[in-house]
C-alpha cells in the first residue's frame, strides 16, 4: 500500500465504543430532563388554573381595588344582583329571571362577567369541569390530581 492510501485509511470515522458512549451520555440527559419538563408542565397548569378561578372569583365578587370617586366600578355578579350566581353559566349568560342592569338603580345583570370564547372559564387546565358550591361559596378544580386547588368567595 501507498502512504497516501494508509494515511486515508487511518482517518475513519467513530469507533464502535465512542458511538456507544455517546448514546449512553445522551440516555442520561435524557433520563433527568424529562422528569424536569414534565414538572414544569404541571406547575404550569396548576398557575393556569388558580390565574382563571381568581377571574372567576372576581367576576363572581368583584374586584374590591377597583374604585373610582369613592365608588366601587367592578362590583361583579353579586354586587350587581345582590347574592352569587347559581352556576358559573350566569357569569356569561343572564338568567331569565334577572333583570338588565339599571345604571341608576346599580340594579341587574351586566354582563358578560367572563370572557366566554370557547366556554374555557367552565374548564381547568387539566380540561376538567370546575366544581362550583353556592352553599359553600367556593370554586374547586379537581384536574391535579389529589392536589386540589379550592378557592372561596
Amino acid at each position: 500500500m501507498s502512504r497516501i492510501n494508509k494515511l486515508k485509511l487511518d482517518r475513519g470515522g467513530f469507533t464502535l465504543i465512542e458511538l456507544v458512549i455517546v448514546i449512553v451520555t445522551l440516555g442520561i440527559i435524557a433520563a433527568v430532563a424529562i422528569p424536569k419538563f414534565s414538572d414544569m408542565a404541571s406547575s404550569s397548569k396548576r398557575n393556569a388554573t388558580l390565574q382563571e378561578m381568581t377571574s372567576l372569583k372576581k367576576a363572581i365578587i368583584g374586584n374590591p381595588e377597583a374604585l373610582a370617586g369613592g365608588e366601587y366600578i367592578d362590583r361583579g355578579f353579586e354586587g350587581d344582583i345582590g347574592y352569587p350566581p347559581s352556576s358559573l353559566n350566569d357569569l356569561v349568560n343572564k338568567p331569565g329571571s334577572l333583570l338588565v342592569y339599571d345604571p341608576i338603580t346599580r340594579i341587574g345583570w351586566n354582563g358578560p362577567y367572563v370572557d366566554s370564547s370557547g366556554a374555557s372559564y367552565l374548564k381547568d387546565a387539566w380540561d376538567n369541569n370546575y366544581v362550583y358550591s353556592v352553599a359553600s361559596r367556593e370554586i374547586v378544580s379537581t384536574g391535579g390530581g389529589s392536589d386540589s386547588i379550592k378557592i372561596s368567595f
